[in-house]
């Protein structure tokens, strides 16, 4: 694909967000008139609207960005968040919290705590000594994400229908967000996440020409490995704790930024953000208009979207990825 200046398509991008944040304010399952927009009755529904499109911003960003960082720490172009098993294990402390406990907070910080145990699990399990290999870490991951997602249909199979179908909904992704304070906090901790990773982009760059190349730059690979699995832990964490699992934006936003803006991190750490707050933006879009007024979940439009890009990234693995 021909590389196109990358502050161009930065800007690009952000407009599109900016157009699509006001689409997402204003289309929904409830038709406003754009007259009345402002009207006292039609308040709280614009008001939510808007926290769910902040919250598609945030979440599409740090999904992308955890999926750039994963992408170039594994040195694997399929890498993407869900893939290490932080995802489901996010999932599973969530699905805890909404089974045996009452309360979006107390789910909230066990999908936390979830995603940060399951990037340590997979951490040690992969780990030879002191040395961490890529290709242990994505074996680790699939055999622990099998595990906890056989653990998750356990547990909604067990449970009662209303809880049940309660907990399928949310998993599939949902952006809707009631509590501001939840919102304001998922906001900062993926927007220092995203901060941490720009800060490392030069580690990256190292890491992307191999462990070699990194280490004659005096790169410290296994640090510099640790904490950037953590972040990306954190972020999909922070992420998968308030809106579910939403496959597929950490694998192919990056893929397809570095393909547009070229691999430079300082560079494509911002696109991949740009880009996947745009696109998460219009799957929400799609999954709130396509089927009125029931609606889609947002991880349906993904998957849609998602699993034919797979399969193309999966037929081309033989070619240069980092080039």
């Amino acid at each position: 694909m021909t590389k196109i200046k990358p502050l161009n398509y930065i800007a690009a991008l952000f407009l599109c967000v900016v157009l699509l944040s006001v689409l997402g304010v204003l289309l929904g399952q409830v038709k406003i008139p754009l007259e009345k927009i402002f009207d006292e009755k039609y308040l709280e529904i614009i008001k939510l609207r808007f926290y769910r499109v902040i919250l598609a911003i945030a979440v599409g960003s740090g999904l992308s960005v955890a999926g750039v960082i994963l992408q170039s720490v594994l040195r694997n172009p399929l890498s993407e968040p869900y893939v290490l098993g932080v995802s489901s294990g996010a999932g599973l402390g969530a699905v805890i919290g909404l089974i045996f406990l009452s309360g979006m907070i107390s789910v909230s910080l066990l999908a936390f705590a979830g995603g940060v145990l399951t990037i340590i699990l997979v951490y040690n399990l992969a780990r030879t000594g002191n040395k961490l290999s890529t290709e242990n870490m994505i074996i680790s991951g699939v055999v622990v994400n099998a595990l906890f997602s056989s653990l998750l249909m356990f547990l909604i199979s067990s449970s009662g229908n209303a809880k049940s179908h309660s907990v399928i909904w949310w998993l599939l992704g949902n952006l809707q967000i009631f509590n501001f304070t939840q919102l304001v906090t998922v906001v900062c901790v993926i927007c220092a996440g995203i901060l941490v990773a720009i800060v490392f982009a030069k580690e990256l760059n190292a890491l992307s020409l191999g462990e070699e190349e990194a280490l004659h730059l005096g790169v410290n690979i296994e640090r510099i490995k640790k904490i950037l699995l953590l972040i990306s832990a954190l972020i999909t964490s922070v992420a998968v704790s308030v809106c579910g699992i939403i496959g597929f934006v950490g694998l192919m936003v990056p893929h397809l930024t570095r393909r547009i803006i070229g691999p430079d991190h300082r560079i494509l750490i911002i696109g991949s953000a740009v880009t996947g707050a745009a696109f998460l933006l219009l799957c929400d879009i799609v999954s709130r208009t396509v089927m009125v007024p029931q609606g889609l979940p947002v991880g349906v439009i993904t998957a849609f979207v998602g699993v034919p890009f797979f399969v193309c990234i999966l037929r081309k693995t033989r070619k240069a990825y980092f080039q």
